[in-house]
């Protein structure tokens, strides 16, 4: 086995490779970026190399780099985890010329299957049931429009040289073709450097099932059965599962030995995914991923196998660890992924500092793997993901059950996230039921996506219990003699009752809260009534309360004048609100149109004076590999253009100006 190992990548696989090894007593090399240096991942290794600046093209994407670090720290092997240059067959290489084992498949290997159409060609020589579409070389715009008509509409145009649904477009009609052929080679070329794409027909109630396959150097192979991965965004995967729901033992069979002659056709070792599509009775091969995946934590959880073990024994050429027989399904495990993102702006990605963060610690069956700390930045630069919360139970409910709870316990503040989808999701009756495919978000999204509801009696009462406390905490800590009667935090007036008046903006509309203070609480008159609230002594930082009978537990976090309130498993965003401020009724100008999220314009395709129709692209705009047309709302002129290619732009800057 290896003494030591450089773990090319970052974030939440570093970290997830750094246990394993340490478990097996091997010592390891992270690498990181500029904006990386006080990174989770740089934390826990025993050694770390910094690369260069916090673009990956000038960090985490230099081989040269990557190479030197490995040699000077002393490492015989190298894990690149996933994304970044797991699939490059330049950088296995590179790893084999400098005398460095490369943790994953050989470069012939990556190559076959490194471009989605020349696998599917190889697919499609072997036998291997394919979705009716086009991958050809001949990548001219009257052969992919000749194409595309031949396959017929919908179609999904794909990036050939990657994943992760980056590429990855769905058109309706012939007359976004275009549009979408350039947005897909767009951000193709900007994420992989290659802009060849593949078109395929669209299937419109699909699944999506991928096959874990396992190869050593010796000639062994086994699949670790399925996951179904159909619940997605953006084409990007949400929720897995393993097993997948309703899958019968024959299919199970038939896929994993197709997934298995896939990779044995090309030479196959190491870990490896097979993806299929299936819909009805029939399953199509998609593409297979030369790496570990996002989502094998499902695999190992009904396994009890760790695959980043099996990946360092068999690149150390050591045989696989289990035969096929000798492999089982225990139960069933669902993993959530938790994203900095808002999906109510269509998943716009969002970046902005962690300021909080909990996982539910110490539960049964449940593991989150992350590489993110309360305090660490979520940046423009790299992939959103904060964590994944895996839960495992012995069947389907049990998971689920155990699923919720851990989301229910899940705190995060500090940038939009995902997690009211996780959860909202987790809860859904068709889902429980597992009926999934892949457009069960978009089908379900006024239910799954709906606007936040008003705070609850129990969010409200926490935020006045925290907001008196803070007044008393700050009243006492004020004035230099705390047994003046300016002092006393208790409301105190002198022809009534005392009160204290708390004006809380929730969503659209404002409440008035007056809590009278009582021994051991406050009486709170709540816009549906009035309640006596009990507050006891919490632990670890949270509020411990009775409302209306009921004991609860809840947490406030301030910042500024925005309150986040965690009270029974979910969050509620209050902003304090000052009742002698003048309303604001002016809403941003129609002709300013701001930008959506951080990130970096790529294209300005418009001058100042331009008269523009409604829906006309404007720019496009790339954050976080994904790539945005900014169009105009409106018919008009362009009167000023703020920004140029190359510009880093914030949330809810003027891009654009028209008159």
């Amino acid at each position: 086995m290896f003494g030591t190992i450089l773990i090319a990548n970052r974030g939440e696989i570093a970290c997830r490779v750094i246990r394993t090894a340490r478990r097996l007593g091997i010592r390891t090399v992270a690498v990181h970026s500029e904006a990386d240096a006080g990174a989770m991942h740089v934390a826990m290794a025993d050694e770390s190399r910094l690369l260069g600046p916090a673009p990956a093209r000038d960090s985490y994407l230099r081989i040269d780099a990557i190479i030197a670090a490995a040699l000077a720290a002393g490492a015989e092997a190298i894990h690149p985890g996933y994304g970044f240059l797991s699939e490059n067959a330049e950088f296995a290489e590179a790893c084999a010329a400098a005398g460095i084992v490369f943790i994953g498949p050989p470069p012939a290997a990556i190559r076959a299957m490194g471009s989605k159409s020349a696998a599917k060609a190889l697919m499609e020589q072997a036998g291997v049931p394919l979705v009716p579409g086009y991958h050809g070389a001949d990548q001219s715009a009257a052969i992919l429009r000749e194409a595309a008509d031949r396959i017929g509409y919908p179609l999904l145009i794909k990036a050939s040289a990657g994943g992760g649904g980056k590429g990855m477009k769905i058109v309706e009609s012939p007359a976004d073709l275009d549009g979408a052929l350039a947005l897909a080679k767009g951000e193709a070329r900007s994420a992989f450097g290659d802009d060849h794409v593949l078109l395929e027909r669209y299937l419109t109630r699909p699944r999506h099932i991928e096959i874990q396959v396992f190869a050593d150097s010796q000639g062994n192979m086994v699949h670790l059965f399925e996951r179904d991965c159909s619940i997605q965004r953006r084409h990007q995967k949400v929720v897995e599962e393993a097993p997948a729901p309703g899958m019968d033992p024959a299919r199970r069979d038939a896929m994993g030995r197709a997934a298995c002659d896939a990779a044995r056709a090309i030479g196959y070792v190491g870990a490896g995914t097979v993806e299929f599509i299936a819909e009805g009775d029939a399953f199509h091969f998609m593409e297979m991923n030369t790496r570990l995946q996002v989502e094998h934590p499902v695999t190992e959880a009904i396994t009890g196998q760790d695959l980043v073990e099996w990946q360092l024994r068999v690149a150390a050429g050591q045989p696989l660890p289990l035969a096929q027989d000798d492999l089982r399904i225990a139960g069933h495990a669902v993993e959530v992924r938790l994203y900095a993102e808002d999906p109510a702006r269509d998943f716009a990605p969002s970046t902005g500092r962690v300021e909080h963060l909990r996982f539910p610690a110490g539960e049964h069956g449940i593991r989150v793997d992350t590489g993110i700390r309360q305090g660490d930045a979520v940046t423009i630069h790299y992939d959103p993901m904060i964590a994944k919360i895996i839960a495992h139970g012995p069947d389907r409910a049990a998971a689920l059950a155990r699923l919720s709870r851990a989301l229910a316990g899940t705190e995060i503040a500090g940038t939009a996230t995902n997690l009211a989808l996780l959860r909202a999701i987790a809860s859904q009756p068709e889902f429980r039921a597992g009926a999934v495919d892949t457009g069960f978000i978009a089908r379900h999204g006024a239910e799954l996506l709906a606007p936040p509801a008003a705070a609850p009696r129990a969010a409200l009462a926490a935020a006045a219990a925290f907001l008196l406390a803070e007044r008393t905490s700050r009243a006492a800590a004020d004035l230099a003699d705390p047994h003046s009667p300016w002092a006393a935090a208790t409301a105190w007036r002198m022809n009534g009752d005392g009160y204290q008046d708390f004006h809380l903006a929730d969503g659209e509309g404002v409440r008035v809260l007056r809590a009278h203070l009582r021994p051991g609480g406050f009486r709170l008159d709540l816009p549906d009534g009035a309640a006596d609230v009990v507050q006891h002594p919490g632990a670890d930082g949270a509020l411990a309360l009775r409302l209306d009978g009921r004991a609860f537990a809840a947490r406030v976090l301030r910042r500024d004048d925005h309150l986040t309130v965690f009270v029974d498993g979910a969050s509620h965003a209050l902003r304090l609100a000052d009742p002698l401020a003048a309303a604001n009724t002016e809403g941003p100008a129609a002709g300013r149109i701001l930008a959506p999220i951080p990130g970096k314009v790529l294209e300005v395709l418009v001058s100042p004076g331009d008269v523009v129709a409604r829906g006309a692209v404007l720019l496009v705009l790339e954050a976080m590999k994904v790539q945005m047309r900014i169009t105009a709302p409106a018919d008009g002129t362009v009167s000023a253009i703020h920004c140029a290619a190359g510009d880093l732009v914030e949330d809810g800057m003027e891009l654009v100006t028209l008159g």
